[in-house]
């Protein structure tokens, strides 16, 4: 059973890339691990996945894999040594020019199609900043700088403002891709998304593979801000990212937009993500900063249904503490909420597995019923019953590993694995074998159950029942 409603991701790297090291994180509280497929070579990321999947959580099975691909990030290819730019000076941003003197080369194949009023190209996260002036070609900007410094290679470029015509996926996200295919990933992490066109652009990939996995958008683009609704609607869920996001827009917008995307993706069920900098000074720091803890404490209350942690565990030098610290923060803040009151209210028009969801959260609390089991085989109940943010503890029980894998950071669910079933009349003996042997209720408690009929339909949660422990 897992106490905590809002969920904890980790990062692997080498700050925590020993089994021993892992397996006590799992046991502290990590209920996701993320690899970060920006980094390494085949055989590096293939043993990131083999040492979690050595792992396991407390109902046997290995932790939730989300596989994070790198995505098409623009950097400095080449600049003349010691290049310093200063305050008024022109240059050209260019993927077609070789650098000069007055010329910084950027990432090639992909082409400027748009600069909108105010278009600005941001360097070393923002740390030197230009505005456009001029559209010379489809290749290259001229550029007049704000904020002067030295350039060097490698540094990431933003163009707040500047519409890019490029893919979606480079060629290294589509080996990573099938390699998390074979590893037995259990999500994919999209970066850099901008349109909800870009989720379509992974199902050639699955259907080579002859699998499919739910995809997060990661929300780090200005242009995802324009095409947020449609976004949140066609990915499975979504994650805030607030690294690149608080260069692409002013910082103080951050913490709104971090507000917003929640927001949507709550009123439309998909469970959303809060990432970077979480606790960026425990990277070397044994302790957290008080703003540190209020802003998850805030994440918390906004209704996050998961807080990342990256360099925190993947470089730092604490990452037992790091989770430590998140699962406290976590806890605490949570027992401050009424769940009642500051649930989502229904939709006025509901499918009917919508109306089934929120009639059994409602039935949960005025009944004072402790727990909701729902029995599923694709997730999608769980879901639709985490969206209404009960109060009542939800279990969501399944006879798929991968699917419980999948709900692993969904907002308040506890998945356990459970002997298959075919038929409905199966379904309460199942929930009562499962409450009885973890000692959560005993004779004579109640507990509400929910699911679909026929069995194995995904989509189809249409009954509620009140049982009683005999």
């Amino acid at each position: 059973m897992i106490s905590n409603r809002t969920k904890i991701l980790a990062t692997v790297g080498p700050g925590c890339s020993d089994h021993s090291l892992l397996q006590e994180m799992v046991d502290l509280g990590v209920n996701a691990f993320r690899i970060n497929l920006s980094h390494g070579d085949a055989s590096a990321k293939r043993e990131m996945f083999r040492l979690i999947k050595a792992l396991r959580t407390n109902h046997g099975d290995r932790p939730s894999i989300i596989a994070d691909l790198a995505g098409p990030k623009i950097r400095v290819t080449d600049v003349l040594p010691g290049f310093n730019i200063e305050p008024g000076q022109e240059i050209r941003i260019s993927n077609e020019h070789p650098a000069d003197e007055n010329t910084i080369r950027v990432t090639s194949g992909f082409a400027f199609s748009k600069v909108n009023k105010g278009g600005k190209i941001l360097i070393n996260d923002g740390r030197i900043q230009m505005k456009v002036v001029d559209h010379s070609s489809p290749n290259t900007l001229l550029c007049e700088t704000i904020l002067g410094g030295v350039v060097a290679n490698r540094k990431g470029v933003n163009f707040p403002g500047v519409e890019l015509d490029l893919p979606p996926l480079t060629r290294q996200d589509e080996t990573d891709l099938l390699l998390s295919l074979e590893e037995g990933a259990d999500w994919l992490a999209l970066s850099f998304v901008r349109s909800f066109a870009d989720y379509h652009t992974l199902k050639p990939f699955f259907e080579r593979a002859g699998k499919s996995l739910p995809v997060i958008a990661k929300i780090e683009k200005w242009e995802a801000l324009e095409d947020l609704e449609a976004i949140v609607e066609s990915f499975d869920a979504v994650m805030v990212a607030r690294g690149d996001l608080g260069v692409e827009i002013p910082n103080e917008q951050v913490p709104l937009v971090q507000k917003r995307i929640i927001r949507e993706a709550n009123r439309r069920g998909k469970p959303v993500i809060i990432a970077t900098q979480m606790l960026e000074s425990m990277i070397e720091q044994p302790v957290p900063t008080r703003a540190e803890v209020s802003d998850i404490a805030n994440a918390i209350f906004d209704g996050a249904d998961a807080l990342l942690v990256t360099g925190e565990t993947a470089m730092g030098k604490y990452p037992r503490k790091v989770v430590k610290v998140l699962k406290q923060v976590i806890l605490e803040t949570e027992k401050t909420i009424d769940y009642w009151t500051v649930r989502p209210q229904a939709k006025e028009k509901l499918r009917v597995a919508e109306a089934i969801s929120h009639a059994t959260c409602e039935v949960a609390h005025d009944l004072n019923i402790p727990y909701i089991v729902t029995m599923t085989h694709s997730g999608s109940t769980a879901r639709m019953l985490a969206r209404y943010r009960p109060s009542a503890r939800l279990l969501a029980l399944t006879p798929f590993p991968e699917i419980c894998r999948q709900l692993a950071f969904v907002w308040g669910v506890s998945p356990f694995l459970v002997r298959h079933y075919t038929k409905s009349d199966e379904i309460p003996e199942r929930a009562k074998e499962l409450l009885l042997s973890k000692k959560l209720l005993s004779k004579g408690d109640r507990y509400v159950i929910t699911g679909g009929v026929p069995v194995g339909v995904p989509g189809t949660t249409n009954f509620l029942a009140v049982h009683e422990i005999d």
